[in-house]
């Protein structure tokens, strides 16, 4: 679950990233530029992506630098649980995305969830709050905190949306190939524990 060289270039991004959010002296802005520059050329080597892509990831990105929020939405419908297929890469995923300006987790996923699979669902239960340096997922260019979150369906009808192709529900043991940037087949397995279990706490690891 580790990869020590996405770490050191994740960290460097941050420090350079909080150098040129703080920093006046010109020597020291380029001192920071530079180091951000090490950052990207680390991610380049060793990932697919090109060095476009990396500085658009991170140049953009301004102030001092947290962890990104991501919401997941668990919904359930008999004993099953909804995923949808994701067009970036063709596999399957837990209703969700990073969470936007101006809405709470709660408003995020119950708004994701009706955007990626067209139902209207309610809160029930914030279920986890991972960090996903913690588990199997491959390298992502940024640190996140996955937010998993229990909602009951009281309407829509399933549809796909623009970032979807396919909408259903499964069981624990037929579960279709996932999105292991976006969810792991053990976080899928806690969520069926909550189901089986739901007076359990919420996990934060």
């Amino acid at each position: 679950m580790s990869h020590k060289w996405l770490e050191w270039a994740k960290r460097i991004q941050s420090l350079s990233q909080a150098g040129l959010a703080f920093s006046k002296d010109i020597y020291d802005i380029e001192r920071f530029k530079e180091l951000r520059t090490i950052s990207a050329e680390i991610m380049e080597a060793y990932t697919d992506l090109d060095m476009e892509t990396i500085n658009g990831l991170f140049a953009n990105e301004t102030g001092y630098q947290t962890p990104k929020a991501d919401v997941r939405g668990a919904v359930f419908k008999d004993e099953k649980i909804l995923l949808v297929r994701e067009k970036m890469d063709d596999k399957w995923a837990l209703p969700g995305g990073f969470c936007d300006i101006g809405f709470s987790p709660t408003e995020n996923v119950i708004k994701e969830i009706k955007e990626e699979s067209g139902l209207d669902v309610v809160y029930h239960k914030l279920l986890a709050v991972l960090d996903t340096n913690k588990h199997a997922h491959p390298p992502l260019p940024y640190h996140y905190y996955k937010l998993f979150i229990r909602c009951d369906i009281v309407g829509g009808h399933p549809r796909t949306g623009v970032e979807t192709k396919d909408v259903a529900f499964f069981s624990e043991n037929k579960l279709p190939t996932l999105s292991t940037d976006r969810n792991t087949e053990s976080q899928i397995s806690m969520l069926f524990d909550f189901l089986r279990h739901p007076n359990e706490d919420t996990i934060i690891d």
